[in-house]
Formats: structure tokens, sequence, C-alpha cells
């Protein structure tokens, strides 16, 4: 199975100004969560993003926020509850006064059921994160290069829990190269320019 741009979301989870100096690899980490959300942008997939206790950690890296359609503040490790109205927008209703027959039917958005994500700290927020978006039925697939953790054993431990709960494991260069499918998709020299 391969990922499809079409059916898919991206979250970046906790890329914040005070935790990211203390990420192991944190610099190649950061980079890469960048290359994806400017994939995204690329191919059109919406690009959210979460800040754990904004207050403390400080805010999302500066280049990465500009490239997120929204951040979500958060206090609990798990971010799944925050992000659940961005994923799954409720539909849009008819003026609830109008007759019933004068309503007009409002067409559905297209769902994108697959979610992209990556972050830090790989085995607290992001963890916690996919795994309940896994219980609510989400499709997930964890970018292993984009994540980190202060040690590598406690993100290595992650990836192990993640890949038996059923997520899949890509990294950055896999997404890219499966949003856009073959070389003649019109963002493929811009996309390749990323990887460079």
């Amino acid at each position: 199975m391969l990922l499809d741009a079409e059916d898919s979301q991206l979250v970046l989870i906790d890329y914040q100004a005070r935790l990211m100096p203390v990420i192991d690899g944190g610099q190649a980490v950061l980079a890469n969560a960048r290359r994806l959300a400017q994939m995204a942008r690329l191919v059109e997939v919406p690009v959210w993003a979460t800040e754990q206790n904004p207050a403390k950690l400080g805010g999302t890296d500066q280049v990465l926020a500009a490239l997120c359609d929204r951040i979500v503040p958060k206090m609990a490790f798990n971010g799944a509850d925050a992000l659940q109205p961005l994923l799954a927008p409720a539909p849009r209703g008819n003026a609830r006064s109008l007759p019933r027959h004068l309503q007009k039917p409002q067409p559905a958005e297209p769902e994108r059921r697959t979610i992209v994500i990556a972050g830090c700290e790989t085995h607290v927020c992001l963890l916690q994160t996919a795994l309940m978006l896994l219980e609510a039925e989400w499709d997930v697939w964890v970018v292993v290069d984009a994540c980190g953790s202060r040690t590598e054993r406690n993100r290595d431990a992650a990836f192990d829990r993640l890949a038996g709960a059923g997520c899949e494991l890509v990294t950055t260069e896999m997404v890219g190269f499966e949003w856009l499918r073959d070389c003649e998709h019109p963002e493929f020299r811009a996309l390749q320019a990323l990887i460079k």
C-alpha cells in the first residue's frame, strides 16, 4: 500500500524552540520536518501542528510554523483530542429555520483518512497521539527520520511499539515520492530539490 496525497494529512508534533536543542539529532529531525511540510504544500496536503505547553516550551519553529495550516496548543501529552476537529471537521449544516424541503444538501468534503505524523518527543507526545489516532480508526504513518527524543533508546522503543500497534514506519523521502507517484508529476523537480 502506498501513500496517496489526496487521502493524507500531515501532523507535526511539538517542534518547539525550547525542546529542539535537547533532542538527540534535533537539527536533522527539524530539517526533515521542514521538508515534509514543504512537500505537503507542493501536493496540497493539509499541515497541522501541536505545541505542548507553549508557555513553558516556546512556540513551533518559525520556519515550520509558516508552513502549517493551523497550530493547536495542548497540555495533554496526547494531541489526538485537540487535533480531531481539524482532521475530521464537523459537516456543515443548513439553517435550521428553513423547512427541510427548502434546505439544499451540502456536499460532503472528502475525508482524508491517512495521517502522516512526525514529532517530538517520540516516546511521549508522538507515541500517545499516534496510538490514540489508531484507536480512532485513522491510518497512521510515522516518519521516523523526522522524529526525535532526548535519547536514541527512547525513540527506538517508541518505533517498536508503534510498529507493533499497526503504524506504518516510513522516511521523509518515502513520503514525498509516494505522494508524487511518478517523475512526470508537475512538482517532481521542486520536491527533488528539497531532498538534494
